[in-house]
């Protein structure tokens, strides 16, 4: 029988008596709006960890007063059966009086990262991601906790957290959960009319050229560039805020590709939604 916990101290008990016993805990962390990749990162989860425990919460710290915090889809009743049906242990899920109380004032904020590509359109959120991610470490006190690729500046943001801060707590990364026709699974993905919804399937096709251009030979970052944007641009209008080509170990933004591989990083706004989508290119070596 899963367990629903709103208390951030109840949680900490829980995770007290569960840890004491020996059992192994799993945290997915959500926001809820469950999908099939949401899914996989449980059943990840589930795969090395005795019981597993899945936040949701939508943290307003992430959001930009101009975002989309009021209207992001939330659907409690569906979630929690989703959650109850994946085998979840333990359904955590906190107010924003528990998570942020009214004298509130302690962040963490990775200096480095956190201020491209994403960060550099939204410059507040990865302060907000890291506060609640930490926090959310210190309530449910996991052995693993699970995120997904989709995310990768979020995930290289969260890891280099748990290493310069030496939290206990071991990152899994899954790979994309993509529908049948390629585009990535994402709660944002609702807000879609049926013309974006097929329009948006060009950050996936982008992302294939791209791999198969660079498989094929192709090393100069502004060539690749200009014909992913080029690419993007003719399925309609989109705008692009950036298509970036990352070194996968540094982070940091690349003009030229001489390591095997290279995380290739997208990001636009099909009518106002705005979705992002990568690929870790491992160059062929023949």
């Amino acid at each position: 029988m899963m367990q629903l916990i709103k208390s951030a101290a109840e949680m900490q008990q829980e995770a007290d008596r569960i840890r004491t016993a020996q059992r192994k805990i799993g945290l997915v962390p959500t926001m809820g709006f469950l999908h099939a990749g949401h899914l996989k990162l449980i059943e990840e989860a589930r795969t090395s960890c005795d019981v597993v425990i899945v936040s949701i919460y939508v943290n307003p710290t992430q959001f930009a007063p101009n975002e989309d915090f009021s209207r992001y889809p939330r659907d409690f009743e569906r979630d929690k059966t989703m959650a109850q049906n994946s085998q979840v242990d333990i359904l955590f899920c906190p107010e924003n009086e528990e998570m942020y109380g009214d004298d509130f004032g302690t962040y963490v904020e990775e200096q480095e990262v956190s201020r491209i590509l994403e960060g550099k359109f939204r410059p507040t959120h990865y302060r907000g991601v890291a506060t609640v991610v930490a926090k959310l470490f210190n309530i449910c006190k996991p052995h693993v906790a699970v995120f997904g690729q989709k995310d990768a500046q979020q995930v290289f943001i969260v890891s280099k957290m748990v290493r310069d801060l030496n939290f206990d707590v071991t990152i899994v990364v899954v790979p994309i959960v993509r529908e049948p026709d390629g585009l990535a699974m994402s709660s944002r993905n609702v807000y879609l009319s049926s013309a974006d919804r097929k329009n948006a399937l060009v950050l996936h096709e982008a992302l294939a050229s791209l791999e198969r251009r660079i498989r094929n030979g192709e090393r100069d970052v502004r060539v690749l560039r200009s014909e992913a944007e080029n690419m993007i641009l003719g399925k309609g209008s989109p705008s692009i805020d950036y298509v970036a080509f990352v070194d996968p170990d540094e982070f940091r933004e690349i003009d030229r590709i001489v390591k095997p591989s290279v995380l290739v990083a997208l990001a636009a706004r099909f009518s106002g939604t705005r979705l992002i989508d990568n690929a870790l290119i491992s160059l062929d070596e023949h």
